[in-house]
């Protein structure tokens, strides 16, 4: 777990991004990652190829990753070659080992979505246990479990998870601005690292645009996530 004299950083996503204009703003925001969905049933969805493109725009050191829900191994494969230095983050009900085989032994590196059901019944999700059986994951990833796969925009309750989970956690679902500091005080150390994974909190206002980010948003959730930072090392 982290000790409270260990140096602080969140690692900020920016996910669900489909236009060049949004890559270049989350760059510039200071974003770590940008992650791209591959899932054509979802709103936010970008075929490989845009995916590719859009990629490339991505500097040294910012990661793209590539969104996976059941998909098959061999395409999962393929895509991961396809964009340079992409991590796969898979959301569907992939086991421990369809995420190996989708990956390759250790040719590239994964995270796996936890959904955690909402309300009361988050309580008694198993976390520890469910980092253990995706232990070669990199980072477990936590959303809540609405209908569908990823994208609802719902927060579950962060305080019923565990006190310590030897894991990696991203924390996801229904982050903002405003309430992303929160999520960062209440789970920075009850895990090895956090990282936050934003995508409708900074998507512009109004019906049908889902996909379209809004640059001053994510300005405003990084400064958020850094603010958070500050205050564990002060």
């Amino acid at each position: 777990m982290t000790s409270p004299s260990a140096p602080t950083r969140t690692r900020i996503k920016i996910c669900g991004l489909t236009r060049e204009a949004d890559v270049d703003a989350a760059v510039e925001a200071g974003a770590d990652a940008i992650g791209f969905v591959l899932y054509q049933k979802s709103p936010r969805a970008v075929t490989l190829e845009r995916a590719a493109e859009l990629a490339s725009r991505l500097p040294p050191f910012v990661t793209p990753v590539l969104l996976f829900v059941n998909e098959d191994a061999s395409a999962v494969m393929a895509s991961l070659a396809r964009v340079r230095g992409a991590i796969a983050q898979f959301h569907g009900e992939e086991t421990s080992g369809q995420c190996e085989e989708s990956t390759g032994p250790e040719r590239f590196r994964y995270m796996r979505a936890a959904r955690i059901p909402m309300g009361a019944a988050g309580a008694g999700f198993d976390l520890v246990k469910y980092a253990s059986d995706y232990s070669h994951a990199q980072a477990i990833l936590l959303d809540a479990h609405v209908e569908g796969y990823g994208g609802g925009g719902k927060a579950f309750d962060w305080s019923l998870l565990p006190p310590a989970v030897d894991a990696h956690l991203v924390l996801s679902g229904g982050l903002t601005p405003a309430n992303v500091s929160d999520g960062i005080r209440i789970l920075r150390t009850r895990c090895k690292t956090l990282s936050v994974d934003v995508s409708s909190g900074v998507e512009i206002d109004g019906p049908g645009n889902k996909g379209l980010k809004d640059a001053g948003k994510i300005r405003q959730f990084v400064t958020a996530v850094r603010a958070a930072d500050a205050s564990f090392s002060s």
